[in-house]
């Protein structure tokens, strides 16, 4: 059994299989998730767990190099965008559309679905390198 940080065995394996450049997406539960990408469901009701229980969890083993939002966010949830940019505001980002954005979650490796139900609580995490 791991001793700390991430539990899931699909979610650790995930992260673990990450390359340079590739994705993992943090939806809130209400993300559509394309047939062709694997779907981690850790939603147990609404609100939990919570988009920022689970960025902070994957950010203490993942190698982020740039995160995408959507632009709507910076209308919609405020609460969201400032707790994205606490955490990664000194990384390369881009805002692009919400239909942009569902677009670009088909290339990801798997979408973390939560149990988050405020509006575009999601993001797009490019892995980086730690070397």
């Amino acid at each position: 059994m791991k001793k700390d940080k991430i539990l899931n065995s699909e979610l650790s394996y995930a992260i673990a299989m990450l390359g340079h450049t590739q994705t993992i997406v943090i939806g809130d539960c209400g993300l559509p998730i394309p047939e062709n990408v694997k779907r981690i469901d850790l939603a147990v009701v609404a609100k939990i767990p919570s988009f920022e229980q689970v960025l902070d969890a994957i950010l203490s083993e993942m190698c982020v190099e740039k995160f995408i939002l959507a632009e709507e966010i910076k209308e919609n949830n405020t609460e969201i965008n400032d707790y994205v940019f606490s955490k990664l505001g000194d990384l390369e980002m881009d805002y692009v559309s919400h239909e942009k954005f569902k677009e670009l979650t088909k290339d990801a490796i798997c979408i973390v679905r939560t149990g988050d139900i405020r509006p575009y609580s999601n993001i797009i995490l490019q892995s980086g390198v730690f070397f």
